[in-house]
């Protein structure tokens, strides 16, 4: 199973508003675990980056004025996402982003039931919440000192692995591995067992079984074993 974590930085709260993404970073993951296959771009938007966004995330116009337009990687960022499940934290305004960028290409958008929304995940999981990125990262014990601010590549390789503990599959993952090591030690067990050889009763001479029938018929009535029949 292929799926894509990504997250995306933009100008502001809405692209219907004339915002834009400005940067994008996406992470593999094959049967839940990261591949190290990414794909991570920065993009001029052709606009001005109001302080509020810049104070998020740090990226401002002089920056990114020599950075490509979204339409010259388009291409190869269809080529990475390909079909896969789109995993995101808020995954809906991420979306919304990425399919206005796309719509000005007069690309093919992505369907919403492609995506996975890690912040709906946490809250089913953690109904008293908090469910921000950061805290999801306090709770799992994932390393997110690097964060000073935000940044699409930085945040989707956290939720990477936010996502692998809110779904269990790091846990599940180790679960088969377990299971399937006892398996493989029982069945040795039991071939073993099967091939040692069954011991033969040693054979019992005349002389000893007269011996024995006269032993116990001496023991009579007070014999201790008459008590266990």
């Amino acid at each position: 199973m292929r799926e894509i974590v990504f997250d995306t930085e933009t100008t502001g709260l809405d692209p219907l508003q004339g915002h834009r993404m400005v940067e994008i970073g996406c992470i593999e993951l094959v049967n839940r675990f990261p591949t190290g296959r990414v794909f991570h771009r920065y993009f001029n938007p052709d606009r001005d980056m109001p302080a509020e966004a810049f104070a998020v995330h740090g990226l401002s116009v002089e920056f990114l004025k020599d950075k490509p337009r979204f339409a010259e990687a388009a291409d190869e960022l269809a080529a990475f996402i390909e079909d896969a499940a789109l995993v995101a934290h808020n995954a809906l305004f991420d979306l919304s982003f990425l399919n206005a960028e796309l719509e000005r290409c007069t690309m093919q958008a992505v369907a919403r039931d492609r995506l996975v929304d890690t912040l709906m995940l946490a809250r089913r999981r953690h109904p008293a919440g908090p469910n921000r990125l950061d805290d999801l990262c306090a709770r799992y014990g994932v390393d997110n000192s690097r964060r000073t601010k935000h940044g699409a590549l930085l945040d989707a390789e956290l939720l990477a692995e936010v996502y692998i503990e809110l779904i269990g599959g790091r846990q599940a993952s180790l679960i088969l591995v377990d299971t399937g090591r006892a398996q493989t030690a029982t069945r040795r067990r039991n071939v073993a067992a099967l091939r040692r050889p069954i011991p033969i009763a040693p054979r019992v001479s005349e002389a000893e079984l007269e011996a024995h029938t006269q032993f116990v018929a001496r023991m009579g009535d007070k014999a201790i074993w008459l008590d266990y029949r």
